[in-house]
């Protein structure tokens, strides 16, 4: 799999006092590199983590998560690495699903990784499990291939995917639109691999781990990503044959622990290339 020390984990952080503990300490735990990007926070997540062996950089005010990731490639390229595993700060991710990620990487080099939020999704909630559907959707069209959990913060990007330039949008928009470019300017595919997220709404840290409330709002989010990618698809054209062809290509889906996955999409072909 590609060496942890070769690459770099970015976390992308806003007022994640509660958790980014955690977060940096499992991460460190698999891979060496950990870049924080602090988008503004004013609840002393900084403070949280000035004593563990990271890159921290900060905003002085918001720019939103766009902008975090992209600041975070720009040192992850500058420093050599040849690849970045993103992953929130909210403790949402497990950093235990690094190397699951990473041994994926290796079988299909040049493509995007995903962990793909499949497993126990009874746990989430309903609202946000028709937002990840609808973007779904959207993305895949934009991208030309059907992806499973393409709003997933939790993702391994090589370094060519990273190194692109003028990637437009901000926010979760870019996540997106990361999808698309790299799809479209170098033929990148996405493999998805099924992971657990974590949605706690209790008090006990052992059994329901509290979380802080989601940055993302499936209204308003999902509207900006849907028309920046419906906008994308209609400039180029040929929108029923382009949903055609998208609709021909099924979600890409590997399973590193060969545990199986019951109602998962297939195993990993050549569509979504």
């Amino acid at each position: 799999m590609p060496d942890a020390r070769r690459i770099a984990v970015v976390i992308p952080a806003l007022n994640e006092a509660l958790r980014i503990r955690e977060v940096v300490e499992g991460a460190l735990a698999e891979c060496p590199n950990v870049i924080v990007v602090d988008d503004g926070s004013d609840d002393g997540t900084a403070g949280r983590i000035s004593d563990l062996p990271v890159t921290l950089l900060r905003h002085d005010q918001r720019l939103g998560k766009g902008a975090s990731l992209r600041d975070g490639f720009a040192e992850a390229l500058r420093r050599g690495f040849e690849g970045v595993l993103s992953l929130d700060g909210d403790g949402q991710h497990d950093p235990r699903d690094i190397p699951r990620l990473l041994a994926v990487a290796t079988r299909h080099p040049g493509d995007i990784i995903i962990g793909a939020r499949l497993r126990k999704r009874a746990c989430q909630p309903g609202y946000r499990r028709l937002a990840n559907d609808l973007g779904d959707w959207g993305i895949a069209w934009g991208c030309g291939f059907r992806i499973a959990d393409s709003q997933s913060g939790q993702r391994y990007y090589p370094a060519a995917v990273c190194a692109l330039r003028d990637v437009p949008g901000e926010d979760f928009v870019f996540e997106a639109q990361l999808l698309i470019s790299a799809a479209r300017q170098l033929g990148a595919g996405v493999v998805s691999v099924p992971v657990e997220a974590r949605y706690g709404t209790g008090h006990d840290p052992v059994t329901a781990p509290a979380f802080r409330r989601s940055h993302f709002r499936p209204l308003r989010d999902l509207y900006r990503i849907t028309s920046h990618v419906v906008a994308q698809v209609w400039t180029r054209g040929d929108v029923v044959a382009e949903y055609r062809r998208t609709r021909a290509n099924p979600p890409r889906i590997e399973d590193p622990d060969d545990t199986g996955l019951p109602g998962a999409l297939g195993a990993v072909g050549t569509p979504g290339r």
